[in-house]
């Protein structure tokens, strides 16, 4: 069976009376075990798919399916799926069963999405290149000898190996929007507060946030408009409700920012192609300015020093006791704690919390943590009185494509990674990136684009216009 690519295609398509949903389900399990070898699933939730397939088919014949009847959605390995199993990608979770489900993915189910499997990713959501997983790497299935990008690399490459329509991953500083870039999808993170973060298991909680992949804008604002909204669950939910249409104008105001244009660690051909398109916006009519970037070269910093203190804290449950991996040959309480956690977490998770520990302790809280919080402020400040005079400030995702495989060993060299995805966190902004080109070594990349807080569906029309 020649199956959709996207989600719409597959909607006109079951419409049509061509297909089923049982068939979709069962063509993308079957294509997941064609690619095993990229190590993109943890597990595939054949059964309750396939019966939720069919349960969407009855729905369908009845006329009261919901809104993503027939997508096939893969679901990060760190969202939680009542009676399934959950681990972040970590041995500290090893055979976790979550008794209760993400209000993101219920929303999803409630709209009628058939949920395939949980992808692999960078253990605790921590990575820029899906290598830090304790299952093994996932390959990029546009070449396979390199990355797909993290820590959301596996639901990114989900959709570029052709597997799912729609894929759910979270972003704390850059984790859809990089593998997005790096897979040639498109991929979303939206206001803070603006998905729920229940049954997200947490690195960073003022940063992270849940979000959707798809191969073009429109799969990816069907997957949002469901998946959006305040909920009761989640204390930083925002009460504000969702917008309906759009604001709509002939011509945009957009501005970019010279600095990312002009980074020494910027691809020539990335650039070259960035700088086009500035030249195809402005010739159709757009306003198209260089703006100035203050503060640029705080961003990681101060990103990686707010969220390893958020991961210090976070993590600290998964002690041997109350959750997650315990030590078989600890004796007492104070072993249990270190073997449990020795074991149980790998390095990069280890280098974060010894990180965040640090900068949360007394006489270095000031000097570091207070610090970068006073930062992260001016850096929203800056980032939303720009927004004021432009709908939308655009860069490149990434300064290059994805890398081989172990090609940065160096951790500060992978946490420069983030250095054009960071900002949208630190700032709480939606951001987006859209596949826009195609490198000499074969590999796509994006172009992101940001606009003021809560104004995503605007944000998600604009892509539209600019990049379809």
């Amino acid at each position: 069976m020649s199956t959709p690519r996207t989600f719409h295609e597959a909607k006109a398509r079951l419409a049509s009376g061509s297909v089923t949903v049982q068939a979709l389900a069962q063509a993308a399990l079957a294509r997941a075990k064609e690619h095993a070898e990229l190590n993109i699933f943890l597990e595939l939730f054949e059964e309750s798919a396939l019966a939720k397939a069919a349960e969407v088919d009855a729905k369908l014949a009845a006329g009261t399916a919901g809104p993503l009847a027939g997508a096939i959605i893969s679901i990060k390995d760190n969202l939680c799926y009542a009676g399934h199993r959950v681990s972040a990608s970590s041995k500290m979770l090893e055979g976790y069963e979550s008794p209760f489900t993400a209000t993101a993915v219920q929303r999803l189910l409630d709209a009628d999405a058939v949920i395939m499997g949980r992808t692999n990713c960078d253990e605790f959501a921590m990575g820029s290149s899906n290598e830090n997983s304790a299952y093994g790497p996932v390959s990029n299935p546009l070449d396979p000898a390199r990355v797909p990008g993290g820590s959301s690399g596996g639901a990114a490459a989900s959709l570029a190996a052709g597997i799912c329509h729609i894929a759910i991953g979270s972003d704390t500083g850059g984790s859809i929007r990089q593998p997005a870039s790096f897979c040639g999808v498109a991929g979303f993170k939206p206001t803070y507060g603006r998905i729920s973060r229940y049954g997200l298991i947490a690195f960073a909680s003022s940063f992270d946030q849940i979000g959707p992949f798809a191969h073009d804008a429109a799969d990816v604002e069907a997957a949002y408009r469901v998946m959006a909204g305040t909920d009761p669950l989640d204390n930083t939910s925002s009460q504000r409700p969702v917008e309906e249409t759009p604001t709509k104008t002939s011509s945009l105001r957009i501005g970019y920012y010279r600095q990312c244009v002009e980074h020494a660690g910027m691809d020539p051909e990335i650039k070259a192609h960035f700088e086009a398109q500035v030249g195809r916006l402005k010739s159709e009519g757009h306003v198209v300015e260089a703006i100035d970037l203050p503060m640029a070269d705080l961003f990681v910093p101060t990103y990686y020093i707010l969220s390893t203190a958020e991961a210090s804290s976070n993590l600290a449950r998964f002690d041997g006791i109350r959750y997650g991996h315990r030590s078989k040959t600890a004796k007492g309480v104070d072993e249990t704690y270190r073997l449990s956690r020795t074991e149980g977490f790998g390095p990069e998770v280890k280098r974060r919390i010894l990180l965040g520990t640090f900068v949360l302790s007394v006489g270095h809280y000031d000097a570091y943590y207070a610090q970068a919080m006073r930062v992260r402020r001016l850096v929203r400040h800056n980032t939303v009185q720009a927004l004021k005079s432009y709908d939308l400030v655009m860069t490149p995702t990434c300064p290059t494509t994805a890398f081989p495989k172990g090609h940065i060993s160096d951790p500060v060299a992978m946490y420069l990674q983030d250095i054009f995805t960071v900002q949208a966190n630190l700032a709480g902004i939606p951001a987006i990136s859209i596949p826009t080109g195609t490198h000499s070594n074969g590999m796509p990349f994006g172009t992101q684009m940001m606009a003021k807080p809560y104004a995503d569906l605007q944000l998600l029309d604009m892509a539209k216009r600019c990049f379809s």
